[in-house]
């Protein structure tokens, strides 16, 4: 299968069940803030190594976290109470530990500065978020992602203490239920997101379940509630 190249002046993408077997939609393009709006909404990401070009990814199976499906173990609530917690308050910072943190399996990161300027230019339109972990006002988790309707796409975590960045998660899920959204988009399967209850599911069910609440909105707070915590 070739896989098609991007028209740099056209935001249009192949339809996300024109992957290869691996998940690969397209290549090419840019990662302008329109562009990178009209890929979500269609449940389609970026990811590639530095030096490549932009591949853009629609994997099958998907995974995804039901809100009410996440897992909370006694250990993660105990470790929860070690940490404050913040929204959107270092965006950047929580990018670069995400590129810079080292990785089990894993050589380098397909972080680059060109995700990074992309994502925070997101962030300025208010469409990415951080939630971060904190112990005594030292950043030491936390991850981040994109906004699409009633949706929250997970894009990358890091934690430098045992369970930061679970806790962040978990802070997250109380936080989107509470504020009316549908399900988080993990993206490609891990052990460590199944661990918390995130499922595989089919590309196409995860489409049809992205279209129906993807233009559908909610109310962007984004500002921790200490309540949500206890």
């Amino acid at each position: 299968m070739n896989i098609p190249q991007l028209n740099k002046y056209q935001l249009t993408f192949p339809h996300p069940n024109d992957a290869n077997e691996d998940g690969i939609l397209a290549w090419g393009g840019d990662l302008n803030p329109s562009r990178l709006i009209r890929a979500y909404q269609n449940g389609i990401f970026p990811w590639y190594s530095n030096g490549d070009p932009i591949i853009w990814w629609s994997p099958n199976p998907r995974l995804i976290m039901e809100l009410d499906e996440f897992k909370m173990s006694k250990s993660l609530k105990k470790s929860m109470k070690k940490f404050t917690y913040k929204f959107d308050t270092n965006f950047e910072a929580v990018m670069q530990k995400c590129k810079s943190t080292p990785r089990n399996n894993q050589n380098g990161t397909w972080i680059n500065d060109e995700i990074i300027e992309a994502y925070s230019t997101l962030h300025g339109m208010g469409i990415a978020h951080s939630i971060e972990s904190y112990q005594d006002d030292e950043l030491v988790g936390g991850l981040y992602g994109v906004v699409v309707g009633k949706v929250f796409c997970g894009e990358s975590m890091f934690a430098h203490v045992s369970d930061a960045s679970k806790s962040a998660y978990a802070v997250l899920v109380k936080h989107l239920k509470e504020w009316g959204y549908d399900f988080i988009d993990c993206q490609v399967p891990t052990d460590h997101l199944k661990s918390l209850g995130a499922k595989e599911v089919h590309r196409e069910f995860f489409l049809e379940k992205l279209h129906k609440v993807n233009m559908e909105k909610v109310e962007n707070i984004w500002i921790v509630d200490k309540s949500l915590l206890n």
